[in-house]
């Protein structure tokens, strides 16, 4: 049965002739989109919410908890630049995909650790990404949820590039290619 909701349809947007798209949620979208802005191959990031049931959601009604979205980070990338295994590898070190719906001290089903494909080779390899983090991390139980990207809805404009434009506190952070200096999240 088709829905007539637009927030559970799959993300129809198509990226620039030649690059593809990749979503994960890592926790706080600043940080994880920083990390992404630095990998080589990467074209652009939009900080944005999907997996929800509401569409149009804003920041502050995904905060409460109401519409089940994730904040994602929404990349564009040459893949003959960053094959999509190098975006998982960056996804697995930037946060902890065992602790279920938090990172830190960020805590809600907003934060929670997906990978969200937009094609079945991008969901073979992140099953076979996801193994390979269990086997390293043994005892310790991943959360990830692997599922098809859903509608992308773009964050508000102060989000995007958050950390990069100085965040709450003015501080800009480099976005620049390989950049390798550390990333300090603050609202």
């Amino acid at each position: 049965m088709a829905s007539n909701n637009p927030a559970l349809e799959p993300d129809l947007d198509r990226p620039e002739p030649g690059l593809e798209f990749a979503q994960f949620g890592a926790g706080c979208f600043w940080e994880v989109e920083l990390s992404f802005q630095r990998a080589v191959g990467v074209v652009r990031t939009e900080v944005g919410y999907s997996q929800g049931h509401v569409p149009d959601p804003n920041y502050k009604l995904v905060c409460s908890g109401t519409t089940n979205h994730v904040e994602v980070v929404r990349v564009q990338y040459d893949p003959q630049a960053c094959p999509y295994t190098n975006l998982l590898s960056l996804f697995w070190s930037r946060h902890d995909p065992t602790t279920l719906n938090r990172q830190g001290g960020d805590v809600g089903a907003q934060y929670r650790s997906g990978i969200y494909y937009y094609n079945e080779d991008q969901a073979r390899l992140a099953r076979e990404s996801l193994e390979a983090k269990q086997l390293e991390l043994q005892d310790k139980k991943i959360v990830t949820e692997i599922l098809p990207a859903k509608r992308f809805y773009r964050a508000e404009e102060y989000h995007q590039q958050y950390l990069e434009k100085g965040g709450g506190r003015g501080s800009k952070q480099s976005a620049e290619k390989g950049c390798a200096d550390p990333i300090r999240c603050y609202g």
